[in-house]
C-alpha cells in the first residue's frame, strides 16, 4: 500500500530516488501540515473561549437577579474564563494527539488508555462532577455570596464561602454548615437587593385596636425619621394591622423595608421603642392582669362578695 502522496510520485518522475523524495515529502508537506493544525487550534480556541465568555454573559443577563450587581458582573467574568480555559484546554488536547499522529506516534494505545481512565473516573466522581455544575451554576447566577444570610436545610446563618464544589455557612448558634453544592435543592435568601423587618405586636382583646395601631404607626415614624437609619430604612413602615387572632389576642404586624441584612438590626431597635410606648400608653398584653399606666399599677381587684343574709356587716 502506498503511504505517501502526490508530492512524492512527482518527485520520484523527477528522477529522484525513494529515499530522497520520501525525505522531501516530509520535509516540505509534513511541516505544513502540522502548522495547518497549529493555526486550526489557534483559531478554534480563539473562537471557542470567545463563544463560551458570551455564553456566561447571556446566562448573566437573562437572570432576573442582580443582573446589575457588581459581584454579579465579576463571577459572570470568573465563570466566563474558567469555561473558557476548559475550552482551551480541550482544544490544545485535541491539537497535541493530531501532531503526535503526524510525526509518527500510535495513538491506539494512549487513546485506549485515556477511554478506560475516563470510564473509571466517570463512573467514581459522578456526585463530584454533580457538585461541581451546581456549583457552576450557583456563582453564575448570583443565588448567594460570601456575607449573605440564608437557609440552607433548615439551617439560617451566613455564608462564608462558596467554591464550585462546597458552600460554607455558619448559622446563628455558631456551626458552621458544610453542604455539598449538589444536595442543594433550595435556598432562601434573606439579603438580596433588600430585606424587610417584621414586627408582630400581641395584645389582648379588651384593647382599642386603633388606638394601638396609632401608638405603633407614631413609633415606626419617629424611628424612620432618624437620620442614623437613613441608609438602612429604604421605605416608610408599614403598619399592616390585625395580622391574626388567637386565642393569646390579637396579633398587629408591622413591616420595614432595609437595606441587606439590616432586618435584624431595625427588628431588635423597633421592638424595644414598641413595647415601650405601648406600656406608657397603659396598653394590656395577652393574659394580663395587670394594667400598667404611667408607672401606676392597677391590681383590678374584685369587689368582695355581698354579705349572708342575716348576718350584720
Amino acid at each position: 500500500m502506498n503511504e505517501h502522496g502526490y508530492l512524492y510520485d512527482l518527485l520520484r518522475k523527477a528522477g529522484l530516488t525513494d529515499f530522497q523524495a520520501s525525505t522531501g515529502e516530509f520535509v516540505l508537506v509534513r511541516p505544513l501540515k502540522l502548522g495547518l493544525i497549529v493555526l486550526a487550534g489557534l483559531v478554534l480556541a480563539r473562537a471557542g473561549a470567545r463563544a463560551t465568555r458570551r455564553f456566561a454573559r447571556t446566562l448573566h443577563a437573562r437572570s432576573l437577579l442582580r443582573t446589575s450587581s457588581a459581584r454579579a458582573q465579576q463571577r459572570t467574568t470568573t465563570i466566563g474564563d474558567v469555561l473558557a480555559n476548559l475550552v482551551l484546554a480541550v482544544v490544545w488536547t485535541i491539537v497535541a494527539l493530531l501532531v503526535l499522529g503526524e510525526v509518527g506516534v500510535d495513538l491506539a494505545p494512549l487513546v485506549a488508555g485515556a477511554g478506560v481512565v475516563g470510564i473509571a473516573l466517570g463512573f467514581g466522581a459522578q456526585s463530584l462532577v454533580k457538585d461541581f455544575l451546581s456549583g457552576l451554576f450557583i456563582i453564575l447566577e448570583d443565588q448567594y455570596g460570601v456575607g449573605d444570610v440564608i437557609t440552607l436545610k433548615d439551617a439560617t446563618g451566613t455564608v462564608e464561602d462558596v467554591s464550585l464544589r462546597v458552600t460554607r455557612f455558619r448559622a446563628t448558634d455558631g456551626t458552621v454548615w458544610f453542604i455539598p453544592n449538589g444536595e442543594i435543592r433550595g435556598v432562601g435568601n434573606a439579603s438580596m437587593e433588600w430585606s424587610r423587618a417584621m414586627i408582630d405586636v400581641l395584645v389582648s382583646y379588651d384593647n382599642d385596636v386603633g388606638a394601638v395601631g396609632r401608638y405603633v404607626t407614631e413609633v415606626t415614624e419617629e424611628f424612620a425619621n432618624e437620620p442614623a437609619w437613613d441608609d438602612i430604612v429604604l421605605e416608610p413602615p408599614e403598619v399592616w394591622g390585625v395580622q391574626a387572632m388567637s386565642a393569646d389576642g390579637l396579633t398587629v404586624r408591622v413591616v420595614v423595608k432595609t437595606a441587606p441584612g439590616e432586618q435584624y438590626a431595625v427588628a431588635r431597635d423597633l421592638r424595644g421603642r414598641i413595647s415601650e410606648r405601648l406600656r406608657r400608653e397603659g396598653v394590656r398584653g395577652p393574659g394580663q392582669s395587670v394594667l400598667v399606666n404611667a408607672g401606676i399599677l392597677d391590681t383590678a381587684t374584685p369587689p368582695p362578695p355581698p354579705p349572708s343574709e342575716g348576718v350584720t356587716p
